[in-house]
């Protein structure tokens, strides 16, 4: 996640974020407590396609809801005990990540990780649900890996390295 802050003088202060997925997400603040949310297109950055302002009350409570100060996911503690110690992981190959342009079975991800790429989704939003050894990883795409703690980290520097 990308963040960049800028003073708006006479208005109040501007963050411009870029998630890890690419959405592209602008919340000014402004120095009467209002707040505008902006949602740009992801094929035209500069289009925002959403806007959402809240007073400052509003934006408070919107803020611990989005931080899970009034409700706590029961889901995620039923995946953990059913998974044990299983874990899932999403990474996005980022440009520089050498396993680009290598297909899974290339990478002998499973035999020398231990773990298993379930899913990958492409920048186009693509999804590959279960890849065979034969998908070609792309950049800028998000890969959904099941694993133990240790495999992750295994996976992760095979990613990284891209070295078969």
């Amino acid at each position: 996640m990308n963040l960049k802050e800028t003073i708006l003088p006479g208005i109040g202060k501007k963050f411009a974020i870029q998630t890890r997925s690419g959405e592209k997400l602008t919340i000014i603040i402004h120095d009467d407590g209002r707040r505008e949310l902006y949602h740009f297109d992801n094929d035209d950055p500069d289009t925002s396609i959403s806007k959402v302002s809240l007073d400052d009350d509003e934006a408070r409570y919107v803020s611990s809801i989005i931080g899970g100060v009034t409700y706590q996911p029961t889901a995620l503690e039923n995946i953990e005990v059913a998974l044990g110690d299983l874990i899932i992981e999403w990474y996005k190959l980022e440009p520089h990540y050498k396993a680009i342009g290598k297909t899974i079975g290339e990478l002998r991800i499973r035999q020398r990780s231990g773990a298993t790429i379930i899913a990958v989704i492409e920048k186009n939003h693509t999804k590959h649900v279960n890849p065979g050894a034969d998908l070609l990883l792309t950049a800028e795409a998000m890969v959904v890996v099941l694993g133990e703690r240790l495999h992750q980290q295994q996976i992760k520097q095979i990613l990284l390295s891209g070295s078969s």
